[in-house]
C-alpha cells in the first residue's frame, strides 16, 4: 500500500468514497446529501492536506490534516479518515494514521486532537487508542445515528510530543 499526497486526478475517486462513507449517516457528522462540489470543497479546504492509500492502483482511502484551530490554537492538528467499504478491515485506516501521526509531527503539530468521534464507531476508537489516544470528553446524545437513535460523541486528544 501506497500514502501519496492527492493529485486532480484523484477527486473522483475521493469522491466515491467519500460520498458512500458520509451518505450512510452514520461516522460522520456531515449531511448525507451533500453534494460532490461540497464535499470537494471540504475536503479541499485551503489550509488542509490530503492524501490517498493506493493498493494495485486503485485509491482505497483518504485523509486530511489541518489545523484544529486558527492562531493561538494551531499548533493542536486535526484530521479525517475515509477508506472503500470494500477495504475496510485490511489494514487502510491504520496505515494512513501512523503515516498521519508521521505528517503532523513533521508539520511542527504538537498534539492531534479529534472532535467528534461518533461513539458507535468501535473500530475508529479502538485504533485510536492503541496509537495512543485518550477519550478526554463526551458529548451526551450529540449524533443522530440512523439505526441506533442518539448516541454519544467522544473527543480524543493526543500529544505529539517526543
Amino acid at each position: 500500500m501506497k500514502i501519496r499526497a492527492v493529485t486532480n486526478a484523484d477527486h473522483d475517486a475521493i469522491w466515491k468514497i467519500f460520498h458512500e462513507i458520509v451518505s450512510a449517516g452514520d461516522t460522520y457528522a456531515l449531511d448525507p446529501k451533500m453534494s460532490r462540489e461540497e464535499a470537494l470543497a471540504y475536503w479541499f479546504r485551503a489550509d488542509t492536506r490530503t492524501y490517498v492509500a493506493e493498493k494495485n492502483g486503485r485509491v482505497v482511502g483518504t485523509y486530511i490534516l489541518r489545523p484544529n484551530q486558527l492562531g493561538p490554537g494551531s499548533h493542536v492538528a486535526n484530521a479525517a479518515f475515509m477508506v472503500a467499504s470494500d477495504a475496510q478491515g485490511t489494514g487502510v485506516g491504520r496505515t494512513m494514521a501512523v503515516h498521519c501521526l508521521h505528517e503532523a509531527r513533521q508539520s511542527g503539530f504538537r498534539a492531534m486532537q479529534f472532535n467528534y468521534v461518533i461513539s458507535t464507531n468501535t473500530p475508529a476508537i479502538r485504533l485510536w487508542q492503541e496509537l495512543g489516544f485518550e477519550i478526554v470528553g463526551t458529548l451526551p446524545g450529540a449524533f443522530r445515528h440512523p439505526e441506533k437513535g442518539y448516541v454519544d460523541v467522544y473527543m480524543l486528544f493526543r500529544s505529539l510530543l517526543p
